[in-house]
């Protein structure tokens, strides 16, 4: 009742507003012109340089702003106030961020939605990055890495958290502009450089990293020219040290541990399914005998019963056993590499007469990650010969501790090797027709290719290590063996081992063409109507020869250069190019405490590069990610109205208009059946209407009040749109497909507060939202005729054949098919905002802080709409203090984000287990003092999360740790100057 109430009460407001504020309109555009602003209007004029001229302009930026919309600007050109694009944005109330494993800022979500309801925008154009996001992440819907563009190369940052018809659509949580450096920016000839030694402390050693930026302009009889020409480089030698689990699990108890009686053809040593049936997972069982090698006084042969279990762990009963969580591959984790980027800018403008001006920015960028991932395994996971004994477990059913006999480890060994190229071309250019009407439009091109190479070598430990398990304190639970696994000696054997060449290629693409026309000659009181297309593709590639080069290595060799069938295990026999006995030749002491892999040699033995360079096209990458390309063909076009008028002799600044687009979507996506793989492509058109309403009131000369109404989209993830069909059971009758229909994620919102400026750069400000967003998707079952499948029947087996004739033949049977639909439900994000600027010249003169706070709250209502949007803290706050005074510069901040909810739950099978992360808080410090002389650079100093904070996510209980990563701190000297 209260949700229909609030939508009603929205959508009343919207069309009250457009109404109102049509009424509003009609005298101010009658009069053309509003009475001249005061002085008082605008911040005063101080003169401030560095990092308060920084916030100043964003100050400035917001005052003059009609919408709610934050900046970030540089203090000057190649000097932003952060190294990170994504950190500082996360200064931004309302941003929190999601960082790699080793502390970089890497994607930003925006007011309680994940980041793919965020729409990242270069010079106002759409831009797509080919990468795949976090490590072990599968980002394959609409996020954008934002650590491929260096902060040196821009000027300005803008989140648009409410819209106006002529801004791009496609973000439900906000818009942000990165706006790069341009030649006028700055008229004249200008030379900028910074040079800087990294020192990241888990790595221990330093990494150099730098920028320059040239420009010069010219006033000729043509007008007047700029140039700007820019690179950027960082060569980072990184290495984060942790610990992961892929989940928790329990034990699969048989009737003879249940202490119950077998039914029907069941034994005792068969799963008892009353006995597991509280918890779920059941992802391993105990040892139905125990095994001859299982140490620990244990006699070999005796049958692992109930009443034997509990005698072995004194006051922990068998059911407590089988309810126990452990870790299903608990592992310590080491990555260490190299991640470089270099990124070239070239912007040149144009300006004939005072009439018009044309620009052309020519962005790009390279990353390549080349990086060693190691980690040990203890396995439990499927494991079915482990013996418990003194196990100890918690009221969570968390094994606080306990000795796990017969126990084993496998090495994972993947040197990762990434490569993103990225670039955008965006000419663009204005005309002032006549006094009252200005013509501005641009194009943009831009291309993004991502590859990853990713090989895997996994061997086994021997069989009848014993494992000390103690989780009774600390952020992650101790795993100890009394056997040397650093020893390439201990007996290591491919036996239950692996090989892997699991590649990954993305490719995205976008050109589009935006134009506006502004009619009116006040820069208060006008109209303005635009169009714009866009045409953006994404294409992902899974590419996959796993069995072929592990036959090769480990399973006795191919056949007729091909792998036999049934594929042979790999045990090293022979005829392996790698076989059992030389193994330990190729292993090697790791840096970690545990072995690792001489790379090289295991590559030039096993013919690595042959069949890495053939791997063939499969459906689904390593980390989950489907293949498939989904094109999206969108036409835009919107009517904006712009006003001033006075209430009680205040002004009052309103912008109103509706903006319409129409997306064309192409979706391909490989299906295979009975072997056979072909290409099947859907499309599929919707339309959308995009309302959007902003007004402000200046109460006083130094407050404004705020109100917006709008309707935004983030269009559906595009890997629950590919159109692949896989069966389900042997009679063709049920089937699982993707749903190339889902329509996108609308919201409704309603904004509203204000500032009060309190001189300089100082205000405080206030905002309050609501998000009501629907077109959220649950598992549906639609009931269709075979030949509407998209399968032809000529793939099918012969038994599928078999069964769709007895149900009538391909005209007339039937398939239930299961997808993603849309749902009915609503999502309800409703918080507040809290922002200070306040500079304390007063007290102390150079010095003052910036302080703010996100409250959100969520709330769901009806079928598919989520208990809460994933991967959002319920509240954040930042603090920075400053000083800037003769010549020297320093700022110390925190930044807090609240501990966040960042999976649904039935993980690993357990009912009601989610994955959360803990709380995390940063302290960052950056300070830089100007030598005293002409020309002389500035010493630049910065420390990165001084208290050396971890990151880490738990199973549901805060002792199940899920994930841990230790990056440490990260040290930075250099120089920065000009001339």
């Amino acid at each position: 009742m209260v949700h229909s109430f609030h939508s009603r009460a929205l959508r009343l407001a919207l069309v009250g507003a457009s109404c109102l504020t049509g009424l509003a309109a009609a005298p101010a555009f009658a009069q053309q012109t509003a009475p001249a602003a005061t002085s008082s209007d605008t911040v005063e004029e101080v003169v401030v340089t560095g990092f308060r001229k920084s916030l100043a302009d964003a100050t400035n930026a917001k005052r003059e702003s009609i919408t709610f919309q934050d900046s970030v600007f540089a203090e000057d050109i190649g000097k932003f106030p952060d190294l990170n694009i994504a950190e500082s944005l996360n200064r931004i109330p309302g941003i929190q961020l999601t960082r790699e494993i080793n502390g970089d800022g890497l994607n930003i979500a925006v007011r309680g939605l994940g980041t793919n309801f965020t729409k990242i925008l270069l010079n106002g154009s759409q831009i797509a990055v080919a990468s795949s996001g976090r490590t072990d992440a599968q980002n394959q819907n609409r996020e954008v890495d934002l650590n491929l563009f260096p902060t040196e190369l821009f000027t300005r940052l803008d989140v648009a958290k409410t819209p106006t018809a002529s801004q791009v659509e496609g973000g439900v949580a906000g818009v942000v502009n990165m706006r790069n450096a341009r030649p006028l920016d700055r008229p004249g000839r200008h030379f900028t450089y910074s040079t800087q030694a990294s020192y990241q402390e888990s790595a221990g050693k330093w990494s150099p990293r730098g920028a320059i930026l040239a420009s010069d302009s010219w006033d000729t009889s043509h007008g007047e020219f700029g140039l700007l020409l820019g690179y950027a480089g960082v060569r980072t030698k990184s290495r984060t040290d942790g610990f992961e689990t892929i989940g928790w699990t329990n034990a699969n108890l048989t009737y003879a541990q249940c202490g119950t009686t077998p039914t029907g053809t069941a034994t005792p040593t068969s799963a008892d399914p009353t006995c597991n049936s509280a918890i779920g997972g059941n992802g391993f069982k105990f040892a139905d005998t125990v095994p001859a090698n299982a140490g620990n006084g244990l006699i070999a042969g005796t049958p692992v019963t109930k009443a034997y279990l509990e005698g072995l762990n004194p006051g922990t009963t068998a059911q407590q056993l089988g309810d126990g969580l452990l870790p299903r591959l608990g592992r310590q984790s080491y990555s260490e590499g190299k991640r470089n980027r270099d990124s070239l800018l070239i912007s040149g403008e144009w300006r004939p007469n005072d009439d018009l001006a044309f620009y052309i920015d020519l962005l790009g960028g390279k990353t390549h990650n080349n990086f060693n991932r190691l980690d040990m395994d203890w396995i439990v996971r499927n494991s079915s010969g482990m013996i418990p004994l003194n196990v100890k477990v918690d009221s969570n059913n968390v094994v606080t501790k306990g000795t796990f006999a017969n126990s084993q480890f496998f090495l994972e060994a993947r040197p990762y090797d990434e490569k993103t190229e990225f670039y955008n071309i965006n000419p663009g250019g204005s005309w002032q027709i006549n006094p009252w009407l200005l013509l501005d439009g641009q194009f943009n091109l831009s291309r993004s290719v991502f590859f990853r190479e990713a090989p895997t070598i996994l061997v086994n430990s021997p069989n009848g290590l014993t494992v000390d398990f103690d989780n009774t304190g600390g952020d992650m639970p101790l795993i100890k063996t009394a056997a040397n696994l650093n020893d390439p000696n201990l007996g290591w054997t491919f036996a239950g081992g692996r090989l892997n060449i699991q590649n990954e290629k993305r490719v995205t693409s976008n050109k589009g063409t935006h134009w506006n026309l502004k009619i009116g000659e006040s820069s208060e009181n006008y109209i303005k109507v635009g169009v714009a297309y866009d045409d953006i593709s994404r294409s992902i590639q899974a590419l996959d020869n796993s069995a072929a080069w592990q036959t090769f290595t480990c399973g006795g060799g191919l056949v007729n250069n091909a792998v036999p069938t049934p594929t042979p295990a790999c045990n090293g026999q022979a005829g392996s190019a790698i076989t059992q006995a030389q193994l330990a030749s190729y292993l090697r002491p790791g840096p970690l405490g545990f072995i690792t892999v001489d790379y090289d040699s295991f590559k030039k033995a096993s013919q690595f590069d042959r069949f890495n360079d053939t791997a063939p096209a499969v459906a689904t990458a390593a980390t989950a990610a489907a293949s498939g390309f989904i094109e999206e063909e969108t036409t835009g076009a919107y009517i904006e109205g712009n006003a001033v008028t006075q209430i009680l002799e205040r002004d009052l600044a309103f912008n109103f208009g509706g903006r319409y687009v129409s997306t064309d979507q192409t979706i391909r996506g490989p299906q295979t059946v009975n072997g056979v793989t072909t290409l099947l492509e859907r499309q599929t058109r919707y339309d959308a209407f995009l309302p959007a309403f902003n007004a402000v009131y200046k109460v006083r000369d130094n407050i404004n009040l705020r109100m917006a109404a709008s309707r935004t989209i983030t269009r559906a993830n595009p890997s629950a749109m590919l159109p692949g069909t896989t069966f389900s059971d042997p009679s063709a009758q049920s089937a699982n497909q993707g749903n190339p229909a889902l329509n996108p994620y609308t919201s409704n919102n309603f904004d509203m507060g204000g500032e009060w400026y309190t001189g300089g750069a100082g205000y405080f400000g206030v905002a309050l939202f609501q998000k009501v967003i629907n077109g959220f998707t649950v598992q549906g079952t639609n009931t269709i005729p075979f030949s509407q499948l998209g399968v032809a029947y000529a793939n099918l087996t012969q038994q599928q054949q078999a069964a769709i004739d007895l149900r009538g033949g391909p005209n007339v049977a039937t398939v239930t098919v299961s997808q993603q639909v849309n749902a009915g439900g609503t999502l309800t994000i409703r918080g507040y905002e809290l922002n200070w600027v306040q500079p304390l010249d007063f007290l102390i003169p150079g010095t003052g802080f910036t302080a703010n706070y996100t409250r959100i709250n969520q709330s769901a209502n009806g079928s598919g709409a989520p208990a809460v949007a994933v991967g959002v803290s319920p509240y954040t706050y930042n603090i920075t203090g400053y000083y800037e005074g003769h010549g020297a510069t320093v700022r110390l901040s925190y930044n807090y984000n609240d501990a966040q909810i960042s999976s649904d739950p039935n993980q690993n099978s357990v009912p009601v287990a989610r994955l959360k992360t803990d709380a995390y808080k940063q302290v960052d410090l950056s300070a830089s003092y100007q030598l005293p002389w002409k020309y002389a650079p500035q010493i630049t100093f910065n420390a990165i999360n001084i208290t050396k904070e971890k990151q880490r996510q738990t199973f549901q209980y805060d002792n199940a740790a899920f994930t841990l990563y230790d990056p440490g701190a990260t040290y930075l000297i250099g120089i920065r100057g000009q001339f």
